[in-house]
């Protein structure tokens, strides 16, 4: 029988000002008890763009760019059943609370869904939460429909929408 996977716990720096949803960790993430563990996945790389700053790779560093920054991490789904890590297959997801999350997490301005599996996965639980929803291209290597430039300048502009990329 397949067993059901249980994603990590959130990333929240107390000064957060954006949280980040993916859908649910990678099979190298559950492993390792970290987001974003596949290096060919570009999101640590691209938030190190976005700052100017280079990625070092590790947990702690990747951490304190986060309160660095105000960037907290979540996903959309508490767990699910999935066979490897493609977000297609996900299925039966349970949704964490993310209204209770921003509730508790007052300074976020604005909730980023890295991909549309992620958006898809909220807003059919959450249509409406208390702050603007943006989906953003997923930052997976099975997203490889848009080059890392595109996908950069798309979460560059959000980053600018929402003045994320001002030092807290």
């Amino acid at each position: 029988m397949e067993e059901r996977k249980t994603g990590l716990a959130p990333l929240c720096p107390g000064c957060a000002r954006v949280l980040v949803l993916g859908s649910m960790p990678s099979e190298k993430s559950i492993a390792a008890g970290f987001y974003y563990a596949n290096p060919r996945n570009a999101f640590w790389t691209i938030l190190a763009a976005l700052y100017g700053e280079a990625d070092e790779g590790t947990p702690e560093g990747r951490i304190a760019r986060l309160g660095a920054h105000g960037v907290a991490l979540w996903d959309s789904a508490a767990s699910c059943f999935r066979r490897g890590s493609l977000d297609s297959a996900i299925r039966a997801a349970e949704i964490n609370d993310i209204p209770a999350f921003l509730a508790a997490h007052a300074g976020i301005r604005a909730v980023l869904c890295n991909g549309q599996a992620s958006h898809k996965l909220l807003t059919r639980t959450y249509p409406v939460l208390a702050v603007p929803v943006r989906v953003l291209p997923s930052t997976s290597p099975a997203a490889a429909s848009r080059s890392f430039a595109e996908k950069l300048a798309a979460w560059a502009a959000a980053f600018d929408e929402f003045s994320l990329r001002e030092i807290p």
